[in-house]
C-alpha cells in the first residue's frame, strides 16, 4: 500500500467554543496529507461557532450542526460516517501540529495491524502557549486495564477494527475515549510513536478542568464493568489490586487539578493501599496536596519545579 493511497478521517467535535473553534478546523485543513476525509459535528452551538463552519463547509466531507445528547451522541455522529483507514477525532479547542497526519499515516504503513498508533501531547494555555509536556508511555491493554492514559488528541484509530467494535459507548461523558480504547485493544496491540502530533488546550470551560471530580466516579465505573465484562474479568485475574490502585492515583490527579487537595489526598491513600508501585511516582503531586492544605505561600511555584514543567517547552 503506498502512502498516497491510505485515507485518513478526521472528526471535528464542536460545542459553543467559537473562540478556538477556527484554529482547531485550520490545524486539520493546513495538513500537508493529501488524502483526509474531514468530518466535521457541531451540537447546535450559539455563540457564532456557525459562521466559523460555514466558512469552510465546502471543504468538509459532511458536517451538520444540530442539538445532541453530549460528546459521545455528537462525535459517534462522525465516526458512523468516516471511511478512512486511520480514523481519528479532535475537539475544537485542541489542534494538530503540522505533519501530524502524515506522520500518523506513515506509521500505520508501517504497522497496519495496530488497532491504536499515537503521539504525544503537548499542554499548552488559552492563548496556545506551551504549559508542559504530557508524557505517554508504550502501553498496551493491560497497562489501559490500570488506567494509564492516552493522550486522545494524538490517537489514530483502525479504521476496520473500530468499525467493528464501535463507537463511543454513550453512558459515558468524561473518560468516554478510555473505555473505547480498551475496547479497541482487544484486538490487537498498540503502537506509541514518540512525537508530538497535538496539542491540548486546558481552560477554564474544559471539561478536565470545569468537571474535574467527575473523571474519578467514571474511572470507578470503567473499573467495575471490566470485572463483569470478558474478556477484561480473566485479564484482571491477579491484577484487580492494580486496577483499583489505577483508578484511585486517576481520581486523585483529576481531584487534585480540581482544586480538591484533602479528597486528592484521601484518594492517593486509597491507591497507595491497594498497590503502592503504581501511586508512589506521584509523591510530588502528593506533597503539592500537602503544601496546598498547609496554605503555604508559593507552592504552586515548587509543584511546577518539581515535576519539571518550568523547563522551556517546545512544539515539534
Amino acid at each position: 500500500m503506498h502512502k498516497e493511497q491510505l485515507l485518513v478521517s478526521v472528526v471535528i467535535n464542536s460545542f459553543n467554543q467559537a473562540a478556538f473553534l477556527e484554529q482547531t478546523i485550520l490545524s486539520v485543513l493546513t495538513q500537508d496529507y493529501p488524502h483526509l476525509e474531514v468530518i466535521l459535528v457541531d451540537g447546535g452551538s450559539t455563540d457564532g461557532s456557525l459562521e466559523i463552519i460555514q466558512r469552510y463547509a465546502e471543504r468538509f466531507a459532511w458536517w451538520v450542526s444540530e442539538k445532541d445528547s453530549g460528546q459521545a451522541e455528537g462525535i459517534n455522529k462522525g465516526l458512523e460516517r468516516a471511511q478512512g483507514s486511520l480514523v481519528a477525532w479532535l475537539n475544537s479547542d485542541d489542534t494538530y501540529l503540522p505533519g501530524a497526519v502524515s506522520k500518523a499515516a506513515a506509521s500505520f504503513q508501517q504497522f497496519p495491524s495496530a488497532v491504536l498508533i499515537y503521539g504525544d501531547v503537548m499542554a499548552v494555555d488559552v492563548q496556545g502557549n506551551p504549559i508542559h509536556q504530557m508524557h505517554t508511555g508504550n502501553w498496551q491493554l493491560v497497562d489501559l486495564m490500570e488506567f494509564h492514559i492516552l493522550n486522545q488528541p494524538a490517537v489514530f484509530m483502525n479504521g476496520a477494527v473500530l468499525r467493528r467494535v464501535g463507537g463511543l459507548d454513550r453512558n459515558f461523558h468524561y473518560l468516554l475515549d478510555h473505555q473505547l480504547w480498551l475496547r479497541l485493544a482487544v484486538s490487537g496491540q498498540m503502537m506509541h510513536i514518540a512525537e508530538n502530533w497535538a496539542t491540548g488546550r486546558f481552560h477554564a470551560g474544559a471539561k478536565n478542568v470545569a468537571a474535574a471530580s467527575r473523571f474519578g466516579e467514571e474511572a470507578y465505573r470503567i473499573a467495575a464493568w471490566m470485572r463483569v465484562t470478558p474478556p477484561y474479568t480473566t485479564l484482571g485475574q491477579g491484577r484487580w489490586h492494580r486496577v483499583e490502585a489505577g483508578a484511585h492515583r486517576l481520581n486523585a490527579r483529576y481531584l487534585l487539578d480540581g482544586g480538591q487537595p484533602r479528597q486528592a489526598l484521601a484518594a492517593y491513600f486509597k491507591g497507595i493501599h491497594a498497590y503502592a508501585p503504581l501511586v508512589l511516582p506521584e509523591w510530588h503531586r502528593m506533597l503539592y496536596a500537602i503544601l496546598s492544605l498547609a496554605g503555604l505561600a508559593g507552592i504552586k511555584k515548587l509543584y511546577l519545579r518539581l515535576r519539571g514543567a518550568l523547563r522551556p517547552a517546545r512544539l515539534e
